[in-house]
């Protein structure tokens, strides 16, 4: 990985360990899940970092260690609790190429696919959309595709002129809620901004998807074309982390602030990777005053 992306972290959390410029933390038994002192490391490096990666000693098929981290961090930490991938999915969602089993609403979501998956946060449709999410790696590509790719946002901001973030503040956007993902009934759409302070008020959040976001107003489309290029601009791609297969095995868990971190993924080579995705803690998107 570049050294320059490893400018992105500094922590002095002694009970956690750095792998490739992440906070890393070995998982050697599930009863983990339920300690004080690793609750707290977890809930500590999630609210100051955004970004953790675990690597579990044991074999987990069935995701039982991450959700009973999860509900330990609701009772403990006062995390929400995981959030309903759909109007008929439960909290885990299995991410692998599918060319003909839709897991929702009779649409393939676009993580069931083997394309590419251009920069995004999750459930930038929603209106309380989850503050975090998590992957766990079943079986990574064995055939060098299916690479993770995160972006801090406080970075990316750094790069966008003043009217851009200012634009991007202000309820001037439609995001059209995709149709796996349609929970009620002519929900189909939301209204509102793709900045907002996180809940600690530490650092911006962002919501984003571009196939989904349309601007409402010229100075709206304005900021949000200004967001896009600079995505794909050499100042962002140097900050950019690659984890590529061969950094997330199996076993491999990576927790993210949905709004601190934008991820992408590149092209799924391997018919048989397989990742399982949970989100939760829902906070309001809350809408800052317009311009």
């Amino acid at each position: 990985m570049a050294s320059k992306g490893s400018k992105l972290f500094r922590h002095n959390t002694r009970s956690i360990s750095s792998i490739h410029s992440i906070p890393y933390i070995p998982v050697p038994s599930p009863t983990l899940a339920y300690e004080s002192s690793h609750l707290g490391t977890v809930n500590r490096t999630l609210q100051n970092e955004g970004i953790l990666h675990m690597q579990l000693a044991f074999p987990d098929d069935k995701s039982s260690y991450i959700q009973d981290l999860l509900l330990n961090l609701h009772k403990h930490h006062g995390h929400g609790l995981p959030l309903t991938h759909s109007a008929n999915r439960g909290w885990m969602w299995d991410i692998r190429p599918s060319p003909d089993s839709f897991q929702s609403n009779n649409h393939r979501a676009r993580s069931e696919t083997a394309e590419e998956f251009p920069w995004h946060t999750d459930c930038s449709y929603e209106v309380e959309p989850p503050r975090f999410f998590a992957l766990q790696v079943l079986q990574p590509d064995m055939c060098g595709g299916g690479t993770l790719s995160v972006l801090n946002v406080d970075q990316l901001l750094t790069l966008l002129s003043p009217f851009a973030r200012e634009w991007l503040f202000t309820p001037n956007y439609r995001i059209t809620v995709p149709p796996e993902f349609i929970k009620s009934k002519g929900e189909t759409e939301i209204v509102g901004n793709l900045l907002t302070i996180n809940p600690n008020g530490k650092a911006t959040q962002l919501r984003f998807r571009e196939d989904i976001v349309t601007p409402l107003c010229e100075e709206a489309a304005k900021a949000l074309a200004e967001l896009k290029s600079v995505l794909l601009g050499p100042a962002a791609k140097e900050q950019i982390l690659d984890l590529t297969p061969e950094m997330l095995p199996r076993g491999a868990i990576i927790l993210m602030d949905n709004g601190q971190w934008l991820h992408a993924r590149n092209e799924v080579k391997d018919p048989n990777r397989h990742l399982r995705r949970v989100r939760w803690d829902a906070r309001q998107f809350s809408t800052q005053p317009s311009v």
